[in-house]
């Protein structure tokens, strides 16, 4: 398409919505973020494009991506919204940061990391409001509404920030009550003579979860299979069978006990997904440091506490690091 020459000023409203679309890739999520309607976001673009002379947004395979003109354009808007914000600077000219943030990450990492982590951002800035989905998937090819997603395992994605968040430990667990009752097994061999606590084979889309319990218990039968990791764990606790649990979960119940810990480690990596325009937003930007600083602060508890693990030198005989973690 050829590019004409601009015939007017571009309207700061009309950059700002480019900034949305930008960040998100969708009209819809853009208009619920600004609160308008699709139409009107359409017809917002059109006008800017109308304006610089060319086109700023292409459809993609992951949906809206900017072109060459529209990233010029983004860097604009971005002016345009850090000047909107310095008026509501708070005492002493501190930045106020506000806005809706919207991410998805695992139930465990959700419960226990983003959590307490997003609590602290938002004692500072109040008006941050964050919306968390809990799910165990890939990261999303076709970029939705969300503007941060947490996922196991190295993420494939094109236009997208993929950032490793830290590393983690799945082991064997079984209750107390199960081990007054059954013969704790002394093997990787004596597995297969007790039932498995994990998640649904057949729904599992997260190939470092899937190949987990492959490594070291393929014969072991199922007993109770959830997609909640917070089933596991109360499954486990109820003697269910033997769970493969994040230690940083399991290690919290005093009844639970480690089972074969010398032998079964498997140790897998949270990613982080987000868009470089999404990332350069404030809001999104804080959370983001806040959940480096809380996986690095609670390292030792998520590496399970296990000596070769901690060093990365897979010595166990069955520790095992998942592929690009």
């Amino acid at each position: 398409m050829s590019v004409t020459p601009a015939t007017a000023r571009p309207n700061p409203d009309d950059l700002l919505v480019l900034l949305a679309v930008g960040r998100t890739g969708r009209y819809v999520s853009a208009a619920d973020e600004l609160g308008l309607n699709h139409t009107t976001i359409s017809r917002r673009i059109a006008a800017l494009e109308h304006a610089l002379g060319g086109r700023v947004l292409m459809r993609g395979a992951s949906g809206w991506e900017l072109t060459e003109l529209g990233r010029e354009a983004l860097a604009a808007a971005e002016t345009v919204e850090a000047a909107v914000r310095s008026l509501a600077s708070g005492a002493g000219g501190a930045r106020v940061l506000e806005g809706v943030v919207r991410m998805s990450a695992t139930d465990g990492f959700s419960a226990y990391l983003a959590a307490p982590a997003i609590a602290r951002v938002q004692r500072d800035h109040p008006k941050v409001t964050v919306e968390i989905i809990t799910a165990t998937r890939r990261a999303s090819l076709q970029r939705s509404s969300l503007d941060i997603e947490v996922v196991v395992g190295k993420p494939q994605v094109r236009r997208a920030e993929a950032i490793p968040l830290g590393d983690y430990t799945l082991a064997l667990y079984a209750s107390e009550s199960y081990l007054a009752t059954h013969d704790s097994p002394a093997s990787v061999a004596d597995l297969s003579r007790h039932p498995l606590v994990y998640f649904i084979d057949s729904m599992l889309q997260v190939d470092d979860l899937d190949l987990a319990p492959m490594l070291f218990a393929p014969t072991m039968r199922e007993s109770i299979s959830s997609t909640n990791v917070f089933v596991h764990v109360e499954a486990t606790r109820a003697a269910a069978g033997i769970g493969l649990l994040p230690c940083f979960m399991a290690d919290r119940h005093p009844d639970l006990v480690r089972v074969l810990p010398d032998e079964v480690a498997v140790r897998l990596t949270y990613w982080l997904v987000t868009r470089a325009e999404t990332l350069r937003r404030p809001e999104v930007a804080a959370i983001v440091r806040a959940l480096r600083t809380q996986v690095l602060a609670d390292r030792e508890a998520l590496l399970g506490g296990h000596p070769d693990l901690r060093e990365g030198n897979g010595s166990a005989r069955f520790a095992w690091r998942a592929e690009g973690g």
